[in-house]
């Protein structure tokens, strides 16, 4: 995908550039007008973890066509791709015009005191709160790519076992869920819920073993912080009851088995907040 973004920058390029003619009026007459595109100035990345060349990188491609510097801060809760990409970046690209700033909640704020012309951040909506307080002060424009609340709804008249493999791809296999386009939750009758239930249970074996915590395909959970926050969501009084496959978890190896729940309250914190962990609800 990031080569994609990059050929697509160099092959639109010209295009790009390109003055737009624009239309005057009669007070003008015999005036001609064009939009022209400027560089906005230096522009501040601030990306994520879960796919962090991609969320990183992708952003960068986007700015430098555009003509601008760019300051990239990479997530620190995946240290070792954050430290490759300044690694890479400085050895590879200008560094006159872009620069990667590594490190945590500190260095992040000190960034975001600065006055910058456009500020891109991935994330969460917490910390998009605090981007956004912050790029007010200088009436800087924003992008923000935060989470979702994804539904997948399971009709009766459909290919059972395709649909559940697809879901199963899309929400395990991206990641263990820790993805913002994963499933968050599914949509279906009640009386399809027992086989989709059937289905999910039989397929997850074929892709994950009758033990997911010793597969080697599925991912573990970043970090303790996200771990526990997860583990609140399954423990809840009026969720924990509702698990009807997985559960399983291993909090020093930071694993959490593909758990399936039938029918939780809408009202309880797994369906008020984004999932993004391996935990799917099943509402009939």
């Amino acid at each position: 995908m990031l080569k994609n973004s990059c050929r697509l920058a160099l092959k639109e390029m010209n295009h790009w550039m390109m003055p737009e003619k624009a239309k005057t009026s009669l007070t003008t007459f015999p005036s001609s007008a064009e939009i022209v595109s400027e560089p906005l100035g230096v522009v501040l990345v601030i990306s994520a973890w879960n796919y962090p060349f991609l969320l990183s990188l992708d952003p960068v491609v986007g700015a430098i066509s555009a003509g601008n510097a760019i300051v990239l801060k990479p997530s620190e809760m995946a240290p070792a791709s954050s430290s490759l990409i300044a690694k890479l970046v400085a050895d590879y690209l200008d560094s006159s015009c872009i620069k990667v700033v590594e490190g945590a909640v500190p260095e992040t704020s000190a960034l975001l005191e600065q006055k910058w012309d456009k500020i891109l951040y991935t994330g969460n909506g917490r910390v998009a709160r605090i981007v956004m307080a912050a790029a007010a002060k200088h009436l800087t424009p924003v992008v923000l790519e935060l989470g979702g609340k994804s539904p997948v709804i399971v009709d009766s008249d459909i290919n059972l076992k395709v649909a559940t493999r697809r879901i199963i791809a899309g929400k395990w296999g991206c990641n263990n869920g820790q993805a913002c386009i994963s499933p968050d939750y599914i949509i279906t009758t009640k009386d399809y819920a027992t086989k989709l239930v059937d289905s999910f249970k039989c397929e997850l074996e074929r892709f994950y073993g009758k033990d997911p915590l010793e597969s080697k395909d599925l991912s573990r959970i970043v970090n303790s912080n996200h771990f526990d926050r997860l583990s609140k969501l399954m423990d809840e009084e009026k969720v924990s009851s509702k698990i009807v496959h997985g559960g399983q978890r291993n909090e020093k190896n930071l694993q959490i088995a593909p758990t399936i729940f039938l029918d939780v309250p809408v009202n309880s914190l797994i369906m008020k907040e984004e999932i993004f962990g391996p935990l799917l609800p099943i509402i009939t």
